[in-house]
């Protein structure tokens, strides 16, 4: 049996991508929901003390080096060059939106 991956979110990212906006109240819920259903892990991150991208970045290289399947979540080109090296599956914000 394969490890379950882990999904990182770019919170603001996919609840921006479709209008009107997720609220970011409900994005935490409605991404736990999709977790659930879709049988994987999530984190779903938002900016704090330092960007969302950066610690998405962090993560990213932490689970690729460990040899972790991730999913990356996001419309950020940037931060698909800068995260998405190794993951598993790119989702753009947009389509996860509608998937919520």
């Amino acid at each position: 049996m394969s490890e379950i991956p882990l999904v990182l979110v770019d919170a603001n990212n996919v609840r921006r991508s479709l209008w009107p906006n997720i609220p970011a109240e409900e994005m935490e819920e409605r991404c736990l929901a999709w977790a659930d259903r879709a049988g994987v892990e999530i984190s779903v991150v938002f900016d704090g003390r330092e960007s969302a991208d950066e610690r998405i970045v962090r993560a990213a290289r932490r689970l690729g080096g460990e040899g972790r399947p991730y999913w990356l979540v996001t419309s950020d080109r940037e931060l698909r060059r800068r995260a998405g090296g190794n993951a598993e599956r790119l989702l753009g914000g947009g389509r996860f939106a509608r998937e919520l």
